[in-house]
C-alpha cells in the first residue's frame, strides 16, 4: 500500500513538473535557477 502512494505521489510529481516547464528547454532553464539559488546561499 505505501508503495503504490510513494509511486502515485511521484507521478504527480513528474506530471506538475513537466507541465510547469512547458518544454525541455524550459526543464533546464528551471534547473539552471535552481543551481543559481543553491550557489547564491552557498555565497552568504
Amino acid at each position: 500500500m505505501a508503495r503504490k502512494l510513494t509511486v502515485a505521489a511521484a507521478v504527480m510529481l513528474l506530471g506538475a513538473m513537466l507541465a510547469g516547464c512547458n518544454t525541455i528547454a524550459g526543464m533546464g532553464k528551471d534547473m539552471e535557477r535552481a543551481g543559481e539559488s543553491v550557489q547564491n546561499a552557498a555565497k552568504k
